[in-house]
């Protein structure tokens, strides 16, 4: 006779295929065969065996997808084959150069064509079929391992059935649909917090959640694309590396096609244009590969990028608009920013209406009234701007913009110094600049308090709760319950976020202070130089310069700012709330940038400001905000601006994107990419 854990084990076991092939049918075939009662009805079961019986739960049960204990931080993973970039093509012409050095080599290659996704990059690796662990790409060589995260995702096999190797990385895509997207921004906003640019942003933000329970609480979905290490041959074509994929229960990346010339690709990918807009998910182009495997290995690779593939971008998107009103934005420094507000319009996925005109010289060198039709685009796919006016269209009824000269929140006189493109209003304790300041103090890259957001800090400041950064460390459960939807519960977040704060460092503090010309990259430095806040205070100009990256300019803002009795009052009541202003300075590793000095400007493509910022100092080297004859070299992406001509007028090297990351490769450490 069978005893109670055993038929418990049979039982558990028989959900759990039922449970997966509920799952396979809802997600990956859009297909359900059961109600959702009845798939809740069950899973109940799998939950109370597996609590009962705690040695029955299995790493790859469905249970294991509803989010465990969160994390306090991400582990690094190692990859053995390299995630690598791709290399980009704008037009027919660059294809066809891709096409004639691919046949030098193999002049008999067919090709195949794929929506190429704009989502996060991630690696999957099983061992026997098991999912062991996920990492997203970081740097292409090490990544974090997000695998609590990504078990929540549903569409995301925890087994793979049948003839699988025992060692398989399974590459591809974690993506929301815009649906969902719209859904999650107005949970945000709702809750104070900023709404995210874009589904890839949201996707990105999703999966880097150290509680995973936030992760499934949010529809993410991951669509196969590539191979990475495995410990067999897998297929023959890429094509065969999607179907076999199919067959173990993943969504592999959509419109893909096989093609014999470059020109056929070219039909595939103006096909795909037309309809993107159709598709629920954001893309931005399409990866042409070679579809042959020996080929793909004959062709090999840089250290940065395969040579059998290329990724089409499609051109940035475009729309018309009027604008309705130009409006005076009061920042924390007190600098007026127009700010255009027009007719709402969809682009790169998500719907705007604002963007910044950043100063009155740039509104008379546009040429932009209120009442203008004007075309409108998002620089880097993220940041809304006004790219012209269609002076076709004027009417003779549209207004120009004349900057105010008195504050429009506090009624304060305007002042444009000589040599300055601002207008700033000359009340520092203007309620618009106290806000901004406490807000820009609050932000992720500086004191990072999650939930400190516009509408809370605009009622904390209005009701005289709040009247510098200092005082949100004084704050009180009974000050926030006094506030609009305000729970205990959030409170009490609020208040523990504020104390985690606290141990940000002098790095983070300094940059949040908001003192003139001082960012996060000149705030590690003077922190590195200075070690605590009571040595930069007594420090002199002269001692500042000596600091790389901090010029004349910098050294007087920053005398001038600890100067002012109401600042050095402001850093005391920092010391007295128990806020550490001081900053363990680790020893700078070797690299192969050691010794050398970096700035970055632009919108880079495959990361963000702070991952190139981290592999600049990861590899020894020091990132700085401003360009001298002392900068090794800059690093351009998209939109670069002064920085850019700065670099150009002293004759600093200039790298693309691509290029950095091509010098950061060590041929002698990294191993040669190989798909199997």
């Amino acid at each position: 006779m069978k005893d109670a854990r055993q038929r418990a084990s049979e039982e558990a076991s028989e959900l759990r295929k039922k449970l997966d092939r509920a799952n396979h049918q809802y997600y990956v075939l859009d297909s359900p065969e059961i109600s959702d009662a009845e798939y809740d009805s069950m899973f109940r079961r799998l939950v109370e065996i597996e609590t009962e019986f705690p040695g029955l739960a299995t790493p790859d049960s469905p249970t294991q997808r509803v989010g465990g204990k969160p994390s306090e931080k991400f582990e690094t993973v190692t990859f053995s084959v390299p995630m690598l970039s791709l290399g980009n093509a704008f037009d027919l012409e660059d294809l066809t150069a891709f096409d004639q050095r691919v046949r030098k080599i193999a002049p008999d290659c067919t090709y195949t064509t794929e929506m190429k996704l704009d989502g996060l990059a991630i690696n999957l690796r099983y061992e026997k079929g098991v999912l062991v662990w996920g990492a997203t790409r970081g740097d292409g060589n090490t990544g974090e391992n997000v695998t609590s995260n990504l078990k929540t995702i549903k569409s995301i096999p925890l087994r793979l059935d049948g003839d699988v190797p025992d060692i398989l990385e399974v590459r591809g895509e974690v993506l929301m649909k815009e649906e969902e997207l719209e859904r999650l921004n107005q949970e945000r906003e709702s809750m104070e917090m900023a709404p995210f640019a874009n589904a890839r942003n949201a996707s990105a933000g999703s999966i880097r959640q150290l509680d995973p329970k936030i992760t499934a609480s949010r529809k993410l979905e991951f669509f196969a694309y590539h191979i990475g290490e495995c410990s067999e041959r897998f297929a023959e074509t890429q094509t065969g590396i999607l179907e076999r994929y199919k067959g173990y229960g993943f969504v592999v990346v959509p419109e893909h096609k096989r093609a014999k010339s470059i020109r056929e690709c070219w039909d595939n990918i103006q096909k795909i244009q037309e309809h993107k807009e159709n598709y629920p998910y954001g893309a931005d182009g399409v990866v042409i590969k070679v579809d042959e495997v020996a080929l793909q290995q004959e062709l090999g690779a840089t250290s940065h990028e395969p040579r059998w593939a290329i990724a089409f971008k499609f051109p940035p998107e475009e729309a018309e608009t009027i604008i309705r009103d130009i409006l005076p934005s009061v920042g924390r420094t007190g600098a007026i920013t127009p700010l255009a507000v027009f007719d709402p319009v969809r682009l790169e996925g998500s719907t705007i209406s604002r963007a910044s005109l950043h100063n009155e010289d740039e509104v008379k060198k546009l040429g932009v009234m209120v009442g203008d039709h004007v075309v409108v685009r998002k620089a880097g796919s993220v940041i809304p701007e006004v790219v012209k006016v269609i002076e076709s269209k004027r009417t003779g009824q549209e207004t120009p913009f004349v900057m105010p000269k008195h504050c429009p929140v506090c009624g304060a006189d305007t002042l444009r110094e000589e040599g300055s493109a601002f207008t700033r209003c000359t009340n520092a304790s203007c309620p618009a600049q106290v806000k901004e300041r406490i807000l820009h103090f609050a932000s992720r890259d500086n004191a990072n308090i999650d939930g400190i957001g516009d509408a809370l800090v605009g009622q904390l400041v209005d009701s005289g709760i709040v009247k510098s950064i200092a005082d949100l460390y004084f704050l009180t459960k009974e000050n926030l319950l006094k506030q609009e939807r305000m729970g205990d519960k959030l409170a009490t977040k609020i208040l523990s976020n504020i104390e985690s704060s606290k141990k940000a460092g002098l790095s983070r503090t300094l940059s949040g202070l908001g003192i003139m010309m001082v960012g996060k990259v000149s705030a590690r430095a003077i922190a590195a130089r200075f070690k605590n806040i009571d040595n930069l205070m007594g420090a002199s100009e002269d001692e500042l310069r000596i600091v790389e990256g901090v010029g004349e300019k910098v050294s007087h803002s920053i005398v001038v700012f600890f100067e002012q009795e109401q600042n050095r009052e402001l850093i005391e009541r920092l010391k007295r709330a128990g806020v550490v202003l001081s900053e363990e300075v680790k020893e700078q590793p070797a690299g192969p940038l050691a010794g050398q000095t970096v700035v970055l400007t632009g919108v880079l493509e495959s990361l963000t400001r702070g991952e190139a910022e981290k592999l600049v100092e990861d590899n020894g080297g020091k990132v700085s905000s401003s360009v001298s004859k002392k900068t090794s070299f800059v690093v351009a992406g998209a939109d670069a601006g002064s920085k850019l001509d700065k670099a150009r007028e002293l004759g600093v090297r200039v790298l693309t994107e691509k290029e950095f990351l091509e010098l950061l490769s060590q041929p002698s450490t990294r191993q040669t990419p190989s798909l199997f």
